[in-house]
């Protein structure tokens, strides 16, 4: 069974850092697409980015862009996003979730109708 458990989320001041992990379990050799996505509380969830089976990365999200950063672990298929110069707008919950493949997804709003299994999410605070 698939499972993907996110962590490395917490509370941190404007201008500071965090690295999220989104380990999976259950893939056997495959490694699939897999993207972050976040969602504050009363609003649609959106797409961050996206790192494919082959290390190639679509950055769907624009204010993240310069400032988020995708990668992957070859060897464990942990997939990390490492988000610099956070800002209070960047507070939501982090979620990373297995796609059909990053190429699909047309803009950040669609980008969650890719997704085919979805991690628990860890909550991201940004504040001072």
């Amino acid at each position: 069974q698939l499972l993907l458990v996110e962590s490395g989320g917490g509370s941190v001041q404007p201008g500071g850092s965090l690295r999220l992990s989104c380990e999976p379990s259950g893939l056997g050799m495959r490694h699939p697409d897999i993207g972050w996505f976040r969602q504050v509380p009363g609003k649609k969830r959106e797409g961050v980015s996206c790192i494919s089976a082959s290390g190639r990365i679509w950055d769907w999200l624009d204010s993240a862009k310069g400032r988020f950063y995708i990668s992957r672990d070859a060897a464990e298929g942990t997939v990390y996003l490492l988000m610099k110069r956070l800002k209070p707008d960047d507070t939501a919950d982090y979620y990373c979730a297995t796609v059909e493949g990053c190429d699909l997804a047309l803009t950040p709003n669609t980008a969650p109708n890719t997704a085919i299994h979805w991690g628990q999410g860890t909550p991201v605070v940004v504040s001072s």
